[in-house]
């Protein structure tokens, strides 16, 4: 593989991007056609269609590395409880061996079972039962309409937002623990004083929509960071209708509880007044939203961190899913500190993940060569990395943000992504624009456009 663009501290990197285009090109004359579907809540359904060589041809092993990529790219944009593979049975039977416990995919299994509650199951079946799109249409956000509150809750902050016809009356910001506290007590007692300050501040509640980090299906806390400590017993039976039950307590309104990426794509878009907007944030790991060409949040996971960008086998395995090669190890601080002693630099290893970032960005102010390496390496991977999300993301504007993208390494990187966009895929950077988010989307605030989730009755 010969990239126009190499990320210098990462000559080994195999672009998710350049592989797929490859493939695409080897398979075109003598290739048969595969049909993949990934099902998740109310049986909404995203499917990806391709080519790969005919089967038993003695390319079995190529076909499954590449759909088994494809496959666990969806699960992670979508998300998903049932995986079908329409047209190749031989890969189908592998990827069904992988995805089951104990598999090569036990992470993303017990995962996506745990999210949507149901059985996690892999159909291999023919081109004649191959599965169709269905997906949710119905607009979300950006109704300012009446008398709102607008609920951000953060891992070391919580902000609420009380707003009256698009325009914020009241807000507040109160710093809280939730990461560190075992009794979901101390988090309902602290979103439902929230939410009561806020409506103390209007003359009625009309909706109440809800940013959070986590995954939210139907209202429902699935997974969030927010509850760490809460024990699994007390999260079934406390926490997963924790903002349904709040928002009970403040009247019987319209409630909509969504994905902070998503919220934060929102809020760009809300302010750029335009639609098709990503937003990926590169700070702890690398976070997500998505508002599709209707101006709508799709209620896909949208979980990047997860995806992968590098197809090379030896690329650094992520401790937590134990897959290699995905976004969290590039585009967040994990990346940073991974390709410092590439670059030279020396971390001291009893500093935590945030302080080596620091070092870092410390020595790029200062005009460290060296860090500039880091974050040139990592702009140049992301370019590769935008052109493999433009496959599953209809993209006209990316936001980039998080504290990795702070400073001169921010601008850097952002001006690699492109000049890698441009060399290796002209198309693509004359439709997608690079944005980081000015002061008028800071000001559109993220517990405003939170407000605007739901439609009143």
């Amino acid at each position: 593989m010969k990239l126009k663009v190499t990320p210098v501290l990462d000559p080994e990197f195999a672009p998710m991007s350049v592989v797929c285009r490859d493939f695409e090109e080897a398979v075109k004359d003598c290739g048969i056609e595969v049909v993949i579907g990934v099902v998740r809540n109310n049986d909404y359904t995203s499917v990806y269609k391709t080519r790969i060589y005919p089967e038993g041809t003695g390319k079995d092993e190529e076909n499954y590395r590449y759909i088994e990529r494809l496959v666990k790219t969806m699960l992670w944009v979508y998300g998903g409880y049932r995986i079908v593979v329409a047209g190749a049975p031989v890969v189908g039977k592998r990827i069904a061996d992988a995805y089951k416990a104990g598999g090569e995919r036990d992470f993303d299994y017990k995962f996506m079972e745990r999210v949507y509650e149901k059985p996690f199951e892999v159909v291999v079946t023919d081109l004649r039962h191959a599965p169709e799109r269905n997906e949710a249409a119905s607009p979300v956000g950006r109704h300012l309409d009446g008398c709102r509150i607008g609920f951000d809750a953060g891992g070391s902050d919580r902000k609420v937002s009380a707003v009256i016809d698009g325009e914020p009356v009241y807000s507040e910001e109160v710093v809280w623990f939730p990461k560190t506290n075992s009794d979901p007590k101390y988090h309902y007692e602290g979103i439902l004083n929230a939410m009561k300050t806020a409506a103390s501040k209007m003359p009625r509640v009309d909706a109440i929509g809800v940013s959070s980090a986590g995954i939210y299906v139907d209202n429902r806390i699935m997974v969030a960071s927010l509850f760490l400590k809460v024990s699994d017993e007390d999260f079934d039976k406390h926490v997963k209708n924790m903002y349904i039950d709040v928002a009970k307590e403040i009247g019987d309104v319209p409630l909509v509880v969504a994905n902070d990426g998503d919220v934060t794509a929102l809020a760009g878009a809300m302010s750029l007044e335009d639609n098709n907007v990503v937003g990926v944030a590169m700070g702890t790991s690398e976070a997500a939203g998505y508002v599709d060409g209707a101006g709508n949040i799709t209620g896909w996971l949208n979980e990047l961190a997860f995806v992968p960008c590098d197809f090379n086998p030896k690329a650094m395995v992520d401790e937590w899913s134990g897959d290699y090669g995905c976004g969290v190890k590039y585009f967040s601080q994990d990346g940073v500190i991974k390709y410092a002693p590439a670059a030279g630099i020396e971390l001291d290893e009893s500093l935590s993940p945030a302080e080596k970032l620091k070092v870092v960005q410390k020595l790029m102010a200062e005009g460290d060569e060296r860090a500039a390496k880091v974050y040139a390496t990592i702009g140049v991977c992301f370019g590769y990395a935008i052109a493999y999300y433009a496959r599953f993301y209809d993209i006209r504007h990316l936001l980039i943000m998080g504290r990795v993208t702070s400073g001169e390494g921010g601008t850097i990187l952002i001006a690699k992504a492109k000049e890698t966009l441009e060399a290796e895929f002209p198309e693509l950077a004359k439709k997608i624009q690079l944005h980081i988010p000015d002061e008028k989307s800071r000001r559109v605030g993220q517990s405003v456009a939170a407000a605007s989730l739901p439609e009143r009755n």
